[in-house]
Order: C-alpha cells, then structure tokens, then sequence
C-alpha cells in the first residue's frame, strides 16, 4: 500500500462497535484469572451504615458560633486596652 492510500482510508467506528466479539481489557482478564484460583467473598451493593450520631439543632450550632465570635471580640478588645500605646 502506497502511503496516498494510508490517508484515504478511514476507520469506521460504527463497524468497531458493533463487532460481535470484544476482547476483554488486561484488567478484566487479571481479575477473572484471579477469581478463578481464589473467588472473591459475597458482599453487599451497599455497606450497612454504621451508627449515627444524633444531629444537634440549628439553634444550637448558631449559638456556639456566635459565642466563638464573641469570645475573640471580646479578647481583641481587652488586648488593644492592655497595650502600652
């Protein structure tokens, strides 16, 4: 082939995809070789959840951030009195 015939040829891929036989990937073939000498254990789709902890309110959470915001107002304030200058 001429290399003027390299360039007029085009893959279809259509044709590719619609090949009655794919080749599984390396990954593919690794794991069912190993599979075969050691199977794997059944396991769920979905892990079980573990225990939840009971959220605590909205209020409760604007409380302790409004009190951490307080807190170093209150701090920065005691600071600048306490500074020589």
């Amino acid at each position: 082939m001429s290399q003027q015939d390299d360039g007029e040829q085009e893959f279809d891929f259509r044709w590719a995809a619609d090949a009655e036989h794919k080749e599984p990937s390396a990954r593919a073939r690794m794991l069912a070789a190993r599979w075969r000498e050691n199977p794997p254990d059944p396991a769920p789709f979905r892990a079980d959840p573990g225990p939840v902890a009971p959220r605590r309110s909205s209020w409760v959470s604007t409380a302790i951030v409004l009190g951490c915001v307080a807190a170093v107002i209150l701090l920065l304030g005691y600071i600048q009195t306490r500074s020589p200058y």
